[in-house]
């Protein structure tokens, strides 16, 4: 027997219980409703935002690491002092590599170290100049080199370098400086005639032991001495050869003598401001190349080379400041070559200062103005007076820190410098740039090499058109067949084909792209290479000969074609396809015998195409595959969602399919697939794993379709672990990733406005 229990809610016998809620029941509904219509809005809201602040902060991450580029030099005083040595003449003002010590060369002879921060004396060197006789010229070699020249009253000359000993005692830091004789602390005979030598320079060879010393004489000859110093394998001992040779003359009077360290060319300055180019590669027969006018009517006041000894900067009695370097021409002769300028000073230049380790220099001048500039950039960063006297000569360190600079009164200041990305400018960026070692203007990207006396090329518009034409070819390559494909599978195929087809082609999304890029790099660039003629004959031919084999089905009795229901003509083309892909493949080396002489590609090269292996032909390729499924599952979803009764009126009013498809589906269509174009174009824009494989990552400029390129990405991928961070090199790359970004970004908005205009159009249909 079961019992049967009443509840409280259980409606009383012969009563109908009510479905509806009642009115408490409905308001505690609408409550919940409203919270969760809230709690959604506000969800929403704040996801909306939250994606919004987030590409915000991205924008503003990647201008935080960009900035500093831009800015220009500071100068920060820290301490004024009296020099060493006063009363005569500095010669030469150095800092040594940790900024504790500085070096003045004097006239009297004298080589000073001191304390950098504070003036104080810590060790002097008398050079061994022989009684009665004076020091009667100075010069000194690149910068780096450590190596200086005192020319004498009696035709000789005592060549020094200064050097450290560094030691750690108590984990603290201790310089000793010496002074070195690399040739013997005897004089050198520069000029058996005994004249004294007025002007005076030295240069080591970049590779092997052999220096030149150059020197003008009172009586207004140019001597060469080659030196050449062996040491004894087994006693160690030093031997010291020398050869004279005198050069030919020049026009004019000499006043300051610069000595490429390659040894194959001096250049001279005269007292009209004309510089004289000789060739001095054999010293015996020496020769004058070229004779320029740099002054331009103004005296050259300063003259130094840069870093490599590759460019020379002059200075003027009006201030101007000009940069140099030989080019060759069309008979490949080099000459000496006026590149760039600078801010002018204003006031007469009276030294220049170049950096240890990049492309840039300091000048001063009468008015006691500092300027610091850079050559490669072309860059004035620092122009400012910093003095109420004129200023003689200026030092830097060798890590671009600190800074000395000595006015006529030999006071000398200490400054701390940031000057960190002197090198990055607008135009060096964005504009053609005449790098040392080449014929023009170029736009190159090379970040690094092998020398320190590497100019850094930063241009950006290698890899903004390497990224621009990845995009395009495989746009060019992916876009008909991607929206043909997607309006073929939405309007014309049975639905059982179409859920087959749609799924699988939405599948290809999922392949990694670093597999698609490893297959374009290690298997279809050869094969291409191999099968030149197939690719082009399936590029090409292969449309055509599908609407042949469409022109012939349709001219096929009806009662044949019946028998292919409506919807599945596509898989009898399937056979067509690979059947006439593999008679391409196959007949490929008989159509370069027959008409390449063998080889296509060798045809391209001989008619003056280049052709590399790895290049914007197989990246459109894969990078298309790669882009298909995007495009066409957008495009597909917006031509099948078209409203039906669009189409079933077009066609009961007498239009074909065809017709249909034109005149309906496309422009009603038209927002969607717009937007999966873009949508395909950004995905190419930002790829990274297939341009990084198959491209070469050679930086061209050159939309050549048998050439590769290096894209945004793919740089940033590849050198960005390699960079020391916090470097130019470091936040150029950010700069790239910026450039990316605003890219898509603005590509992006674009399509967004022209997809909303679409939309308006085409929505009253």
């Amino acid at each position: 027997m079961i019992d049967i229990v009443k509840t409280a809610s259980s409606p009383a016998p012969g009563q109908v219980r009510s479905l509806l809620p009642d009115a408490e029941a409905k308001q505690k509904l609408r409550r919940k409703r409203s919270i969760k219509d809230g709690i959604s809005r506000w969800g929403i809201s704040v996801a909306g935002f939250g994606v919004v602040f987030s590409l915000a902060m991205i924008f503003v991450y990647l201008f935080w690491e960009v900035f500093p580029i831009f800015r220009g030099a500071t100068v920060d005083p820290q301490n004024e002092y009296s020099a060493a040595v006063t009363g005569v003449d500095t010669n030469r003002l150095l800092l040594e590599r940790y900024e504790q010590l500085g070096i003045q060369h004097t006239s009297d002879g004298r080589v000073t170290y001191f304390e950098a921060g504070s003036g104080q004396v810590r060790e002097q060197f008398d050079v061994n100049i022989p009684a009665g006789v004076e020091q009667s010229s100075f010069g000194a070699g690149e910068v780096v080199n450590n190596t200086v020249v005192r020319g004498l009253s009696d035709g000789t000359a005592i060549v020094t370098r200064h050097r450290y000993d560094y030691s750690y005692p108590g984990n603290q830091r201790h310089i000793d400086p010496d002074l070195e004789y690399p040739f013997g602390e005897a004089p050198l005979q520069v000029d058996e005639q005994g004249q004294p030598l007025t002007l005076v320079t030295i240069e080591n060879a970049s590779r092997g032991d052999r220096t030149f010393l150059v020197a003008a004489t009172e009586d207004g000859r140019m001597l060469l001495n080659s030196i050449t110093t062996r040491s004894n394998l087994f006693t160690g001992e030093t031997s010291v050869e020398q050869s004279r040779h005198q050069l030919p003359a020049i026009d004019g009077t000499p006043v300051k003598l610069m000595l490429e360290k390659s040894l194959r060319r001096l250049f001279i300055i005269d007292d009209t401001g004309h510089v004289h180019f000789m060739n001095v590669e054999n010293p015996q027969n020496a020769y004058l190349v070229q004779r320029v006018d740099v002054g331009q009517g103004h005296e050259i006041t300063a003259a130094d080379f840069l870093v490599g000894t590759e460019s020379l900067v002059f200075g003027k009695s009006n201030g101007d400041l000009s940069q140099w370097f030989l080019v060759r021409d069309a008979d490949e002769q080099r000459a000496l070559t006026h590149i760039r300028d600078f801010r002018s000073h204003g006031a007469r230049i009276t030294a220049i200062a170049p950096e240890y380790s990049r492309k840039g220099f300091l000048a001063v001048d009468e008015a006691g103005q500092l300027g610091i500039h850079y050559g490669t950039s072309a860059r004035t960063l620092f122009l400012r007076q910093v003095s109420d006297v004129p200023l003689v000569n200026v030092a830097v360190s060798q890590v671009n820190r600190k800074l000395l600079f000595e006015d006529i009164n030999n006071r000398v200041v200490v400054a701390d410098l940031w000057n960190e990305h002197p090198q990055i400018s607008f135009r060096a960026l964005w504009n053609r740039v005449w790098y040392e070692n080449r014929n023009e203007p170029e736009y190159i990207w090379q970040s690094s090499s092998g020398s320190d006396e590497f100019e850094a090329k930063f241009s950006l518009v290698p890899l903004t058109v390497g990224t621009l034409k990845a995009a395009f070819y495989a746009m060019l390559f992916a876009i008909p067949l991607a929206i043909a494909g997607a309006i073929y599978t939405a309007y014309f195929m049975t639905p059982k084909l179409r859920g087959i087809v749609k799924p699988s082609i939405e599948i290809m999304e999922a392949l990694p792209t670093v597999i698609l890029g490893f297959l374009a790099g290690l298997w279809l660039a050869p094969f291409a290479e191999n099968h030149l003629p197939a690719i082009f004959s399936i590029f090409l031919i292969m449309p055509v000969f599908m609407l042949g084999f469409a022109w012939l089905w349709s001219r096929l009795p009806a009662d044949i074609r019946n028998r292919v229901p409506d919807g599945w003509e596509a898989a009898m083309l399937v056979p067509v396809i690979l059947l006439f892909g593999y008679g391409a493949v196959s007949l490929s080396p008989f159509i370069e015998i027959w008409f390449f002489d063998g080889s296509m590609r060798q045809w391209f090269t001989d008619i003056g195409i280049t052709y590399d292996q790895r290049n914007a032909l197989v990246v459109g390729i894969a990078m298309g595959f790669a882009v298909i499924p995007t495009i066409f599952s957008i495009a597909e979803d917006a031509v099948f969602t078209v409203p039906k009764h669009l189409t079933q009126g077009s066609l009961a009013l007498g239009s074909t399919k065809w017709q249909t498809v034109v005149g309906v589906v496309l422009p009603t269509a038209s927002p969607g697939i717009f937007s999966a174009v873009m949508m395909g174009f950004g995905r190419a824009v930002g790829e990274t794993m297939i341009v990084l494989m198959a491209t070469g990552n050679s930086p061209v400029v050159n939309f050549n379709i048998f050439e590769g390129m290096r894209t945004l990405s793919a740089n940033i991928a590849v050198e960005l672990p390699e960079t020391a961070v916090g470097s130019s090199h470091f936040r150029v790359l950010f700069l790239a990733a910026l450039v990316l970004l605003t890219l898509t970004f603005v590509v992006n908005t674009v399509a967004e406005i022209v997809r909303q205009r679409l939309r308006t159009r085409y929505s009253n249909l």
